[in-house]
């Protein structure tokens, strides 16, 4: 039988400094392993633009994200206006810059409500198994059988439209993939010696679950979170796109690219700049998901 492969962050009482010293080095040993990826730290550096973007648009944007200038609308390209005007002669420049702010909040909170539904659920439901396993797996098949657009739509047509009804929509259509995934990964664990150590100490079910089985998981969760942010990103533009979304006139790229389809022929570039901004930063997160997942899995290593 092959020896238990606790977290090494579990796997003896060390003190406070010990276990700080652990972490520092574990991730010390996922950076390097990293680096090493260059399409890892090609999307990481993709997402440190964009984030930064945000973080500074107030002091990067060359404009009122919202001030009009219908004598400039639909102004293509030009030194006075990088990326050109929209329709209200809104600068499209300050606008996407202000958009990276929001899309990145809204991802981040969606996936943070999906985590923290989905993950107890999942854990939850493979270690205790038995009638409440078959309910919430049935609950969950429920999720599955709508598209996950189709889903999101039909939530935010529940709760109305709006920045934070839109994000508890897409942070409920990620549910279902956090509670599969941790299930699948509670089910292997389970059956472990460390586990069984733990319950022959008299630990409880609780305890043994986020103590010893949670842990175990982190890896896969953080992968998963990584690649989550950009589907939400994209379900969020999606909603935007559909009118569902965030409304005008907030500056955000899903309702950009709505307006903007009005003057695709005549104004291409309204389309082109926030279309460009969804699939690079989908995009950053993707490759850097595949990076992080190589680093934080040993048998992948090279």
């Amino acid at each position: 039988m092959s020896e238990p492969r606790p977290s090494a962050l579990q796997a003896a009482p060390w003190s406070a400094p010990d276990r700080a010293r652990a972490v520092w080095s574990a991730g010390a040993l996922v950076w390097r392993r990293l680096r090493r990826s260059r399409s890892a730290v090609l999307g990481l550096s993709i997402l440190a633009v964009f984030a930064a973007c945000g973080l500074l648009a107030p002091w990067l944007a060359p404009y009122d994200p919202y001030a009009s200038d219908l004598e400039n609308s639909l102004k293509p390209p030009s030194a006075r206006h990088w990326l050109g005007t929209d329709e209200l002669g809104r600068d499209l420049l300050s606008r996407i810059l202000y958009g990276a702010r929001l899309s990145m909040v809204i991802g981040t909170i969606a996936v943070a409500i999906g985590v923290v539904l989905g993950v107890p659920l999942g854990l939850l439901s493979g270690y205790l198994g038995g009638r409440f396993d078959l309910l919430v797996q049935r609950a969950i098949d429920v999720l599955l059988a709508f598209p996950s657009t189709v889903l999101a739509i039909l939530l935010v047509t529940i709760l109305g439209v709006g920045l934070v009804n839109v994000m508890i929509a897409v942070g409920i259509v990620s549910v279902p993939t956090y509670t599969r995934l941790v299930r699948g990964q509670v089910l292997s664990l389970k059956e472990q010696e460390f586990v069984d150590a733990a319950r022959a100490l008299g630990a409880g079910s609780l305890r043994i679950v986020f103590r010893h089985i949670l842990p175990n998981t982190l890896a896969v969760l953080i992968v998963q979170t990584t690649l989550q942010v950009a589907s939400a990103i994209l379900s969020a533009a999606a909603l935007g796109f559909l009118g569902l979304g965030v409304q005008q006139p907030t500056a955000e790229w899903g309702a950009m690219l709505s307006t903007a389809r009005q003057y695709i022929q005549l104004a291409p570039h309204t389309l082109l700049f926030p279309g460009l901004a969804i699939m690079l930063t989908v995009l950053g997160f993707n490759l850097f998901g595949d990076g992080l997942r190589d680093a934080l899995d040993p048998r992948l290593r090279a």
